[in-house]
């Protein structure tokens, strides 16, 4: 009897446990098509960018910009400190997604170390934080407000101090660690160098022409097109992680709600053999009793 009631309590518990995973299944479902859409609106934008910028730069005009250039490495005077972003979650339950992205952050810390430099890290999400108040390692900025729907203003308020230590020779560099969104399944965490920006740098191939007429010149427009790209990336970054959540979030709660499927239908046959095997003890001990009274 105490066998059954025990059966009885955990399969109430599972269900309980998988009604929870369930809803938040559906509630990253519907969440995550909004994010998917702002992943799909903000690519062409940079990748536009990026081409522009391409196909306005010379070598004359890339020795002009502070933000294309490479700084020396420390051992030869250039700057000793460097940047590194990470772009995690405010919230769990998504499976391995918020361990990837401070694993490969923590990597990259020690790569810039090992090769001489003192790493500010800035982190945005509350577990990315936590885990660094965790291990007692000290962050330049920490941003909690920034959520699943990041704006150009706060890619801006990332961005901008950052550009500026680069630009007055304070950073030899500026990585983000974020979550490149490939599909709902697919989320990997992507280490990519913000600064200096690579000239000429573009996914699609250069498009350069030999008779461009340029108005304004070609140096007024890449000295507002630099720290706009170096803003839209920081952008893209939040935005592409905010979507990688959602879909992290929903395999996990997919994969949670099977798997309790799964316990549950184990739970109820075994609680059916019990209470089988209970009712066959009950039957046996009344025909031994009745047999009793009879002999």
């Amino acid at each position: 009897m105490a066998k059954t009631r025990a059966l009885r309590r955990r399969i109430r518990s599972v269900e309980s446990i998988s009604q929870v995973t369930r809803t938040m299944e559906m509630v990253s479902t519907s969440k995550l098509k909004r994010a998917q859409d702002r992943v799909v609106g903000a690519r062409p934008y940079a990748q536009a960018l990026a081409e522009t910028i391409a196909d306005l730069l010379s070598p004359e005009l890339a020795e002009r910009f502070p933000l294309l250039r490479q700084p020396e490495p420390p051992a030869k005077g250039g700057p000793k400190r460097t940047a590194v972003l990470l772009v995690t979650s405010n919230r769990g339950l998504a499976g391995a997604f918020n361990a990837n992205l401070i694993r490969a952050a923590v990597q990259r810390e020690r790569e810039l170390v090992a090769r001489g430099l003192e790493v500010d890290l800035l982190a945005v999400g509350k577990k990315g934080i936590n885990y660094f108040k965790f291990t007692r390692r000290p962050l330049a900025l920490a941003r909690l407000d920034i959520g699943d729907r990041p704006t150009a203003q706060h890619a801006t308020e990332l961005a901008q101090p950052l550009i500026d230590r680069f630009e007055a020779g304070e950073l030899a560099s500026f990585d983000v660690v974020y979550a490149r969104f490939q599909s709902a399944l697919s989320t990997p965490p992507v280490v990519e160098r913000i600064l200096p920006i690579a000239a000429g740098r573009t996914d699609a191939p250069a498009r350069r022409a030999a008779n461009f007429i340029v108005k304004p010149g070609a140096d007024e427009l890449v000295g507002a097109l630099l720290p706009l790209y170096v803003r839209n990336m920081v952008f893209r970054a939040l935005v592409e992680t905010a979507a990688s959540e959602h879909g992290a979030r929903r395999t996990a709660m997919k994969n949670a709600t099977d798997n309790a499927g799964e316990m549950l239908d184990l739970l109820r046959r075994t609680y059916n053999r019990a209470r089988q095997g209970q009712i066959t003890q009950e039957l046996a001990e009344i025909v031994g009793g009745a047999e009793a009274l009879n002999g």
